[in-house]
């Protein structure tokens, strides 16, 4: 069995598919690694698959059981606090919404790959998401406390020479005051309803990017086989005038 292992791993590595198994020597039929093969995993029964990832291989296929009605709708987060606010997700929705957040690291402030973002936030839903987001795009995930002072978060910025931090309005004035001593630092996102110079609001940019997908659809629309239907919808006023929005020469 243990030769049958080794074989199938060989097989995998060399397969650009996600890390799985195979029910049987003879068989083809490949599945998704289960919550049994991560706990034999943890028992040390099984090597670790060369390529994983949490988001992918965990919540999105916890999304597709859900939407075919084979895992229970429970909620993949539930968030309260003292004020009576209320956030619930599903699988599906957090999935979503992480790839938004995701795009936007990516595209906005031009994030690459194993480069490193400081995240400093309290106990709230964007939290999971940029956590999320990161690994999706690759990118390191350094948490903190927001209890961190401006000298621990001094140390954090020059030691790991991380390019963007994600913090709150009760750490960001501590973060201003010692960004001028980390030149590796290039971005700064803050996570509140109010706005703050030098910095770009998170809400901000996760809409504009929510709106230059929309965008991006609407030219494939045009440019592509529904070229009578886009002049179709040119001919209504209201889509004229959302045009006219877009104009900013």
């Amino acid at each position: 069995m243990k030769i049958l292992f080794q074989l199938q791993m060989f097989r995998f590595v060399g397969s650009p598919k996600l890390p799985g198994r195979y029910f049987h020597q003879g068989s083809q039929v490949w599945a998704p690694l289960n919550l049994s093969d991560f706990e034999a995993i943890n028992r040390c029964e099984r090597d670790l698959p060369d390529h994983f990832n949490f988001a992918g291989d965990v919540l999105d296929v916890w999304a597709q059981l859900e939407k075919k009605g084979e895992r229970p709708p429970n909620p993949a987060l539930w968030w309260t606090n003292g004020k009576g606010a209320e956030v619930k997700w599903n699988f599906g929705e957090l999935g979503l919404l992480s790839r938004k957040v995701a795009n936007a690291l990516s595209s906005s402030c031009d994030l690459q790959r194993g480069e490193r973002v400081a995240v400093i936030l309290p106990r709230i839903p964007e939290w999971w998401l940029v956590n999320v987001a990161c690994m999706r795009t690759g990118l390191v995930f350094m948490p903190g406390t927001i209890q961190l002072t401006a000298k621990d978060i001094l140390y954090r910025l020059q030691a790991s020479k991380a390019k963007c931090i994600v913090a709150s309005d009760e750490v960001a004035p501590a973060v201003d005051s010692i960004v001028s001593n980390c030149p590796a630092l290039k971005t700064k996102i803050l996570v509140s309803e109010n706005s703050r110079n030098g910095w770009l609001n998170f809400n901000e940019i996760f809409n504009y990017n929510i709106f230059i997908k929309d965008l991006q659809l609407m030219n494939r629309l045009f440019c592509h086989n529904f070229l009578p239907l886009g002049l179709s919808l040119l001919s209504d006023g209201r889509i004229w005038g959302f045009f006219g929005l877009l104009h900013f020469g």
